[in-house]
């Protein structure tokens, strides 16, 4: 599908400024540039205090804060603050990917992206979260939709953005941008997990900053 193929977004309910919560440049490439070419007037919001270590948390923020700055898009960089990420999933470090320790993982990033938000002058949220295929979509949402609750005329956009082989042009955009490639979730109890898989199958460790995306490869983020 070309890019005049691909339909033109339109944000619901008649608002008109959306905060983007991104998660990484891998998983917002094309979405940045889809809503640029259907004029939506928007503004990444960084915050993933979940991802460990530091050095890979630096990598995907300074990554996604550089691929805006080449389109002049508004950044914002929220703080980094993981130990409150630890609280408040203590006792949910043996919880399965997509089980309540996503969910209140969710749950603290959409909270802070609303609070922002309706103090910012922003009418609806939204995450890219939802465009890989390791993250349970309907579990982001609800995380959004409880998120936006406390504000009112704050929405959380539920826009799928797996529609019209999002995912596919999500590995186009960052083959051509040779985006950093994350090879785990972000978070340590990810990290662990990945790597005990790996040794189980034979498998080398998870190195940090060293694989990319290339027209010569075809994994998928799975931030």
């Amino acid at each position: 599908m070309s890019n005049n193929q691909i339909s033109k977004l339109k944000l619901p309910e008649n608002k008109f400024k959306l905060l983007l919560h991104s998660c990484c440049a891998p998983c917002s490439g094309d979405i940045m540039k889809r809503l640029l070419d259907s004029k939506i007037d928007y503004t990444i919001f960084f915050y993933n205090p979940n991802i460990h270590p530091h050095e890979e948390y630096l990598l995907r923020k300074e990554e996604n804060m550089k691929f805006a700055k080449k389109y002049e898009i508004p950044f914002i960089d929220a703080d980094y603050n993981p130990r409150d990420w630890f609280d408040i999933t203590k006792g949910m470090e043996n919880e399965p990917e997509r089980g309540k320790r996503c969910t209140a993982c969710f749950d603290m990033r959409f909270i802070k992206t609303s609070e922002y938000a309706y103090n910012n002058g922003f009418d609806i949220i939204s995450s890219t979260l939802g465009i890989s295929r390791w993250k349970d979509m309907n579990q982001i949402n609800k995380s959004g939709e409880f998120a936006v609750s406390e504000y009112e005329g704050l929405s959380y956009w539920t826009y799928n953005w797996r529609k019209e082989n999002g995912s596919h042009r999500m590995i186009q955009v960052s083959k051509d941008e040779r985006f950093y490639m994350q090879e785990y979730c972000g978070c340590v109890y990810s990290l662990r997990d990945t790597n005990d898989w790996r040794e189980k199958n034979s498998r080398p460790k998870i190195e940090i900053g060293v694989k990319y995306y290339s027209h010569s490869n075809e994994e998928a983020s799975n931030n």
